[in-house]
């Protein structure tokens, strides 16, 4: 069975699992393979619900300084920078407008960098001056804006490489785990801390890392 299974798998793929696990391991390269996927299964949830609390807040707020058309109001789209060479959210936004009529629809078209790119320092005056305590009731008041957006950025940074990782069926078992959800539950926090908690209340990650194998 497990010779079927490698084949399957490819020895390429399973190297990185060799690797991992030594004769003090309580686990097979397999095992720990399976482990890899659930835990990467049961973060799909807090990923699911963080993204979608994260671009509904920043919809949000373009909404309160925009109007609700804000993906087709011209000022906006001026806002975004537009790079030579590299990601371009303004052609991004630009060609999902295009395909749709209203702003429900263009939200989730929009990639993840799309929503993350909102917080880099360009935008402190442009918009979160103006209404970071409305979209995120759960900041801290002390706490500079320009510290609360910064934090916001890094921790959507980490939770994209998790998220690009995830996605590619890729081994996520030598990251700082724990760190990545807390990262997520920071993020869901700021928007609604009664979101976040039940988000807890419903997690698989933390039972599973409570049985990491390696």
């Amino acid at each position: 069975m497990e010779d079927a299974v490698r084949r399957a798998l490819s020895e390429e793929r399973l190297r990185t699992f060799d690797c991992a696990v030594t004769c003090s391991t309580q686990c097979t390269p397999l095992e720990l393979y399976l482990w890899n996927a659930r835990i990467s299964a049961a973060f799909l949830v807090p990923l699911h619900i963080g993204e979608v609390v994260t671009r509904n807040a920043v919809s949000d707020a373009l909404t309160r300084i925009h109007g609700p058309r804000w993906p087709w109001v011209q000022g906006f789209e001026d806002s975004l920078p537009s790079p030579a060479g590299g990601y371009d959210p303004r052609r991004e936004l630009r060609r999902a407008a295009a395909r749709s009529s209203a702003t429900a629809t263009v939200i989730p078209t929009l990639s993840f960098v799309f929503w993350q790119k909102m917080f880099t320092h360009r935008f402190d005056a442009r918009l979160w001056s103006r209404c970071m305590g409305q979209v995120f009731p759960g900041a801290d008041r002390g706490m500079p804006l320009h510290g609360i957006r910064a934090g916001m950025h890094r921790d959507l940074e980490q939770i994209r490489r998790l998220r690009n990782r995830i996605a590619h069926h890729e081994p996520i078992f030598g990251r700082a785990l724990a760190d990545d959800y807390a990262a997520i539950e920071r993020v869901v926090k700021l928007r609604c801390p009664r979101t976040a908690a039940w988000m807890a209340g419903h997690d698989m990650v933390r039972p599973l890392l409570r049985n990491r194998p390696v």
